[in-house]
């Protein structure tokens, strides 16, 4: 059964910064490529980054430049430095595999950590 543990969000302000990592469980991770995805207060999902299992990352524009993708397999955990972080970032936060179909899965993001940016 997949379990996925998200830890890191909270409130900060705007410029501040958050870790975020996800811990899962239930299916291979290996050689997956993982993401991070978001879904913000009456928005669409949206794909934030993914990495490949070679290490390959892609980041949407949004956050290129502030937001870093790693993961460490032996732990099975993927994390998302978030720095310099905007209000347009206020979302909740979920991992998985990419890709996710449909993109904005209920028992996923349901699952994922919060992200309150304030001015």
């Amino acid at each position: 059964q997949l379990q996925l543990v998200h830890s890191g969000g909270g409130s900060v302000q705007a410029g501040g910064s958050l870790n975020l990592s996800c811990t899962v469980s239930g299916f291979t991770f290996d050689y997956l490529p993982m993401g991070w995805y978001r879904k913000a207060p009456g928005n669409e999902c949206e794909l934030v980054s993914t990495i490949t299992a070679e290490g390959a990352t892609v980041y949407a524009d949004s956050v290129k430049g502030r937001f870093t993708i790693s993961q460490d397999n032996a732990k099975r955990t993927l994390y998302l430095q978030m720095n310099n972080l905007q209000r347009e970032d206020t979302a909740v936060y979920y991992c998985a595999a990419v890709p996710l179909d449909p993109l904005c899965r209920e028992d996923y993001w349901a699952q994922g950590t919060q992200v309150t940016v304030s001015s």
